[in-house]
């Protein structure tokens, strides 16, 4: 008698970000400025994280001033792993 296996997919969880574009002169991609206020463990302080991020933006539909949401994806090219939501 053969046994069934049930495989259960993996949909990976996407990690999604909101931002403001800061740069958009190269092709098909934007930067994105992500701040977050984050207590610090040590010193209990809080303080203002910011990261800047290169995001897929097909057609250079966003501009300077933009709010944006962003979201994971797979690796676009060596420093682009985000596409835009909206």
């Amino acid at each position: 008698m053969k046994e069934t296996t049930t495989t259960k997919t993996y949909t990976p969880k996407r990690k999604t970000l909101s931002g403001v574009v800061v740069s958009d002169k190269m092709k098909d991609t934007i930067v994105v400025l992500v701040e977050r206020y984050v207590k610090d463990e040590k010193y209990q302080k809080f303080i203002n994280l910011r990261k800047r991020y290169k995001v897929h933006d097909l057609g250079n539909t966003k501009k300077i001033g933009d709010k944006v949401t962003i979201e994971s994806c797979r690796p676009i090219s060596r420093h682009k792993s985000f596409k835009i939501i909206n």
